[in-house]
């Protein structure tokens, strides 16, 4: 190889590296959750109940509290469902299909507040029960992203994208929402089924694909 092409070929292959390491983005696992419109919420622990704080989440504002509740499908029971706040406008449950399974339900994917006719189950709380019509759904797949991310990833809200997982159990995650927003912090989000089958932990790095 001639002198000149051993040096294109690293500053090449230097210039890669850095961009791979500017597009990495970290992993947020997430397992089953559920987020309470208030009348709800005062329903399954009480007319007066608020949510208490547990802990702060990745997202600015959302956190994890101290309540859980208990969900009940045709054919499983799921105990200790965590509450995710703040409080909705409408009540989601998110699962894995797994959980679906264990249930004897079949929830659609579908992005965050996409509920119409997604499927049923009860909730249960130390108060009282409430029978959802419709409401649970396994999370599609997403990034989360702040404005400036969004431009430096060169990307749009709502665009659909490739993420690839390197290591033993590496793959490609195709359609990947991206949700932009001057709310959120840099994240891809998965559920407990899809990390596990990536080997993907809590901060992991993962990389925007580009084919």
């Amino acid at each position: 190889m001639r002198p000149e092409d051993l040096v294109a070929a690293v500053t090449e292959a230097v210039v890669r590296q850095l961009e791979n390491q500017s597009l990495t983005i970290p992993v947020g696992v997430s397992n089953r959750h559920v987020h309470l419109s208030q009348q709800d919420l005062a329903i399954l622990f009480g007319g007066s109940a608020s949510l208490t704080k547990s802990k702060e989440l990745s997202q600015p504002g959302q956190f994890a509290c101290a309540e859980t509740v208990t969900l009940v499908g045709p054919r499983g029971v799921i105990e200790n469902v965590r509450v995710l706040g703040p409080v909705r406008t409408a009540t989601q449950v998110e699962i894995s299909a797994a959980d679906g399974f264990r249930l004897g339900i079949k929830p659609p994917v579908r992005d965050s507040g996409d509920l119409e006719g997604s499927a049923k189950a009860t909730l249960v709380g130390p108060k009282g029960a409430v029978s959802l019509s419709q409401g649970v759904v396994v999370a599609a797949r997403h990034i989360h992203m702040h404005e400036t991310d969004a431009l430096r990833f060169g990307v749009r809200d709502k665009q659909k994208v490739c993420v690839r997982v390197t290591g033993e159990r590496g793959l490609i995650f195709e359609e990947v929402l991206v949700r932009v927003s001057p709310s959120f912090s840099l994240e891809f989000h998965v559920d407990l089924d899809e990390a596990n089958s990536a080997g993907l932990a809590n901060a992991d790095r993962v990389t925007l694909w580009r084919p």
